[in-house]
């Protein structure tokens, strides 16, 4: 996952030099080449290929395996960090939900049919309900910050705080008044007509 974030890194931040062309596309100096020519056309999609030997050791020990861990390394392996903790953290959850199922059959179960049982029923559903979250929550801190520990991403920058601001900004070529260098600009004027016209009515 680390080398396909540095290889796509690599690669949306190529730099047009002074003059470069392709594909009768001119680039400012400086411009990002990728994102250009996706936006442009010529490149339909970019993203990395699937490994088939991979890919089926993991249908085997987790898609097609009944009652058991899943492997949140080898998925933290292939899919990366972020996908290995949404995994983590919906097999927590899962078997968390277990205690208020459980909890609430009995209660259900040994409630007599008259309304003050049952409001009573509800209120200790409730509290329980509310106990089973505060810890629910605090074990998941604990959990997370073991697997983020255990996975090398505890108090680490992400990627995105990595990356350049913005590659995929398009806009008016001009000249900047500050650097005096050839510039991709975007009228302010624009940026509030599309927020009043789009924006605005959408929300």
């Amino acid at each position: 996952q680390e080398r396909q974030s540095i290889i796509r890194y690599w690669l949306e931040n190529l730099r047009a030099k002074q003059g470069e062309a392709l594909h009768n596309i001119h680039f400012l100096e400086g411009q990002p080449i990728i994102p250009e020519l996706v936006a442009r056309g010529v490149i339909q999609q970019l993203f990395p290929l699937h490994e088939q030997r991979i890919l089926k050791r993991l249908m085997k020990s987790w898609v097609q395996a009944v009652c058991e861990a899943q492997p949140l390394d080898d998925i933290c392996d292939y899919f990366g960090v972020k996908i290995a903790m949404y995994f983590a953290w919906l097999g927590f959850y899962t078997s968390a939900m277990v205690y208020p199922a459980v909890f609430g059959s009995i209660l259900y179960t040994f409630t007599d049919s008259d309304q003050t049982s049952q409001d009573i029923s509800c209120v200790v559903f409730s509290i329980f309900n509310v106990l089973w979250a505060t810890l629910f929550l605090e074990e998941w801190k604990r959990r997370g910050a073991e697997f983020a520990y255990k996975w090398g991403t505890l108090d680490t920058p992400q990627m995105e705080s990595l990356e350049e601001p913005r590659p995929q900004f398009r806009g008016v070529k001009r000249i900047s008044p500050v650097t005096s260098a050839e510039e991709f600009y975007y009228p302010p004027w624009k940026r509030l007509l599309f927020q009043s016209l789009v924006s605005l009515p959408v929300c």
